[in-house]
């Protein structure tokens, strides 16, 4: 009906229209809700200016007077109610820490009126030590303190409290003679100090009970005197010795700096020594990757007869006769591996002795290690003092004999290349070396020698071949 009223432009009658709304909420009236718009905040304006001068949606400007009429983080304390008020009186009032029964006023409530005076617990007195006149005579006299100055003393320390800086400063310079800060404690601590010992005494705030033991201190007045000496001289410095103590100090730094820089290269020094105590590991290596490339013997047969024919050349430059040849013994020292002894601070572990020293090759560990597995030996064993000793034995002697199968190798390729060349210069004819000239390490030169003695010279080789 309203969609045809709608079309004919007619106006519509004053009911409203009954649809499913007005069925079901019947004649509630639907609230609108306003939100108010928030005020943005102009650009380039900062946050806590803008909130000064806006700080609620009514743009009320901020009162120049402190109001309660706006809310705030915390609730005001004051709660006014019905009850009755407490009874508050203005009454006097007596400090048990004061001796001269002085009357004070002030309001208080009518309930506390039998409590004491709360502040009177702070009135904290040290407790001075007293002695008679029979022990002062036994155990307190002294040649530079008379009884008087030790009894006006332990007076001042009484009525104020062992404040040395005020009790220097009421000293009777009148009666007895001037005394320093130094002489007054000196003089208090030695007392107590002295009647702490012959008596038990409840006052004694010079002694200390430590683990069930009483000790008592000690008042050091000539280290106390040197202190102050010391920081007056330091206070006296001009500007002139200030700039020289900095500048001793940075040459101080700089001669640290290289003291460490010392350090540090001998101890790189220290370890190419023992490095090169450790079996000459890299020039083994060298030697082991030239013969695997020059495996072929006719090559390493000129290259040592080059090798010879250059010594032979210097030889004959430095005397025209040729010498009768002398065989040299040729000794080769073997260390093995020397294990550093295991000197660190603190505690240590006894399985650090058989870790192998740092110069000791990865190559040559795992080849270790792996004879050590073909012997049937664990190659971590039980860390005993026994076991480390025998254990270390056990490698350096294993590395020595790898050592030496590496340094055999190339002689028996030199062995071989000269064994050849005899064959080629001597058809039909085979040397023999016996067995006995290989034996030992003293003899290990003698077969190369003898065999370029029968052939001849390198270079008469190198032009027959």
């Amino acid at each position: 009906m309203a969609d045809i009223l709608d079309i004919l432009d007619i106006e519509q009658p004053g009911g409203s229209e009954i649809n499913r709304d007005t069925i079901i909420h019947g004649d509630k009236v639907k609230k609108k809700y306003v939100t108010a718009k928030a005020v943005k905040r102009p650009e380039g304006m900062h946050r806590e200016v803008f909130a000064l001068l806006y700080n609620d949606s009514n743009k009320d400007l901020p009162p120049l007077l402190p109001t309660d009429t706006g809310k705030a983080y915390k609730q005001t304390k004051a709660k006014l109610g019905m009850r009755k008020v407490r009874k508050w009186t203005w009454a006097p009032f007596t400090n048990p820490a004061r001796k001269d029964n002085a009357i004070f006023y002030h309001w208080k409530r009518a309930s506390d009126e039998t409590k004491e005076y709360p502040f009177a617990q702070f009135n904290k007195q040290v407790s001075i030590p007293s002695y008679s006149e029979s022990e002062y005579n036994q155990f307190l006299k002294s040649e530079d303190w008379s009884q008087a100055e030790t009894d006006h003393l332990m007076d001042l320390c009484q009525r104020f409290d062992l404040r040395f800086i005020v009790i220097h400063d009421r000293w009777d310079r009148a009666a007895f003679r001037d005394r320093s800060i130094e002489d007054l404690k000196e003089r208090y601590y030695g007392i107590c100090a002295t009647l702490s010992k012959v008596k038990t005494n409840p006052w004694s705030n010079s002694t200390t009970m430590v683990n069930g033991e009483k000790r008592i201190y000690h008042y050091d007045a000539e280290h106390e005197r040197k202190r102050k000496e010391q920081l007056r001289r330091l206070f006296d410095r001009t500007q002139e010795q200030i700039d020289e103590e900095q500048m001793l100090l940075a040459e101080l730094k700089k001669i640290e700096a290289r003291k460490r820089e010392r350090e540090k290269k001998t101890q790189d020094l220290q370890k190419l020594i023992s490095r090169a105590d450790s079996g000459n590991t890299a020039t083994n290596n060298h030697v082991t990757n030239n013969t695997d490339t020059s495996s072929n013997p006719a090559n390493v047969s000129l290259n040592i007869a080059r090798r010879h024919d250059r010594k032979l050349h210097k030889k004959k430059l430095s005397s025209q006769q040729r010498p009768i040849r002398t065989v040299e013994t040729v000794t080769v020292e073997w260390s093995g591996i020397k294990f550093p002894e295991a000197r660190g601070a603190g505690v240590w572990l006894r399985s650090q002795r058989m870790k192998l020293p740092p110069g000791v090759g990865q190559r040559k560990t795992k080849t270790i290690e792996q004879e050590l597995r073909l012997m049937n030996i664990d190659v971590a064993p039980t860390p005993t003092e026994a076991i480390c000793k025998h254990f270390n034995e056990l490698r350096s002697d294993l590395a020595l004999v790898l050592d030496l199968r590496s340094a055999l190798v190339p002689c028996e390729y030199e062995l071989q290349a000269l064994r050849h060349q005899y064959e080629v210069l001597n058809p039909g004819k085979t040397l023999t070396i016996p067995a006995a000239i290989c034996n030992g390490p003293e003899n290990e030169t003698k077969p190369m020698l003898e065999i370029i003695d029968v052939v001849g010279s390198p270079s008469a080789l190198n032009n027959t071949i």
